[in-house]
């Protein structure tokens, strides 16, 4: 699960204070004075064989018949198919499908506030949401971290929030890298990126070319900022002096980090199941998970350039974390909606015919759903009616 060749990161954060305590100590030393270690050059190699026990037990939790191999071996090992009856798939011409991504600087924004057993979740949340839209079955899923200075009961924590967000979207946590690397992190930095990999059938995937004008558009409610845009959350909290341990009254009951802080939502298993339901029929044409760049960024990724995607604002309310920032950052309200998902983390285009029945199901498995709009004839682009 753990090992330690060097590598280098894109982004960085700081990590709690329990990261840091005896950093300068090494905690393996030659019986010879004056002999150069690995743990003196800041490498901690038994630091990271007791990572490797503590994660067991979260890790195998998120492992099921198909996942072969043990623990802390060289590769992990996943089976397409199995023998049993109960556990066939019975796959006829299989794809895989594969992702990778990372969480971005919401890590620091975690690190600061000495919370990071959920940025493991955000990290699967924003591969296994990417991959569904090909109408793809999550299989496994690895994960990276980089940092300046192991320290085991700080990293299982991170993996632990990983192996959960595993367990969520229904995948194996097959493998993983942890880099302590003080030459290229500051000390108390690190990194966390993931990489999963899923399979759908040939007839299966989800081709945009199928889209017609008037599909219904169906939006799943995002769980808040989920993980893209913390650059510009970060700086309104700075700029603005704002503390991220208040409770504001915008927010409710909790406080401002705790708000920021809630896990990207994981829509894996609902929209398995629903595109399970429908094994004949192809009652979805097209969807989009909603990052970075928001509505209009990610919808035409997933339309042909002969169709418009007419998007009703009022179908849905924004949730306050968005008017808050808006408000307290004075952000235009076209910026807000071309970086925040502003309520919408995952959108459907289904068959106007079966959009109650997909609005029912997806509704059934706890998804808060709404009809946001239709796509009609048009040039590949998102139409925002009343902003």
């Amino acid at each position: 699960m753990v090992g330690r060749p060097e590598a280098s990161g894109v982004y960085t954060a700081r990590m709690p204070v329990t990261a840091k305590k005896d950093a300068k100590k090494p905690r393996n030393s030659s019986t010879r004075k004056g002999a150069m270690t690995y743990a003196a050059s800041g490498v901690d190699i038994d630091a990271g064989d007791r990572l490797v026990e503590l994660i067991k037990p979260a890790v195998r939790r998120t492992h099921g018949q198909r996942v072969m191999g043990q623990h802390g071996g060289f590769a992990g090992m996943f089976r397409l198919d199995f023998n049993e009856q109960i556990f066939q798939r019975n796959y006829k011409d299989p794809v895989l499908v594969a992702c990778t991504d990372g969480v971005g600087t919401k890590v620091k924004l975690a690190a600061d506030l000495g919370i990071i057993n959920t940025v493991g979740i955000d990290c699967v949340a924003m591969n296994v949401n990417d991959l569904i839209v090909q109408g793809a079955e999550p299989l496994f899923f690895l994960d990276y971290l980089g940092l300046h200075t192991q320290d085991p009961v700080v990293t299982a924590q991170i993996v632990e929030g990983v192996a959960r967000g595993c367990e969520i979207a229904g995948c194996a946590l097959i493998g993983g890298e942890c880099a302590e690397m003080p030459d290229i992190y500051a000390e108390g930095d690190f990194d966390i990126a993931g990489f999963s990999v899923g399979v759908v059938e040939l007839s299966r995937a989800i081709d945009p070319v199928r889209a017609r004008s008037g599909d219904v558009l169906i939006g799943l409610a995002s769980s808040g900022v989920h993980s893209n845009g913390y650059s510009l959350v970060r700086r309104i909290v700075s700029k603005r002096k704002l503390s991220l341990d208040r409770n504001y009254d915008e927010l409710g009951k909790q406080t401002l980090g705790e708000v920021l802080l809630e896990p990207t939502r994981i829509y894996a298993q609902p929209i398995v199941k629903l595109l399970r339901r429908y094994r004949v029929k192809r009652v979805v044409s097209a969807m989009a998970h909603i990052t970075g760049g928001g509505l209009a960024g990610n919808l035409p990724r997933v339309l042909p350039d002969t169709l418009d995607a007419v998007i009703d604002r009022s179908s849905w309310e924004v949730p306050s974390i968005f008017t808050f920032l808006q408000k307290r950052g004075d952000v235009e309200l076209d910026e807000m909606y071309r970086v925040f998902n502003m309520g919408i983390g995952y959108v459907l285009a289904v068959r106007p015919t079966f959009a109650d029945s997909v609005l029912r199901q997806l509704r059934s498995s706890g998804e808060t759903a709404h009809v946001i709009g239709k796509l009609k004839k048009g040039t590949g682009k998102v139409q925002m009616k009343g902003l």
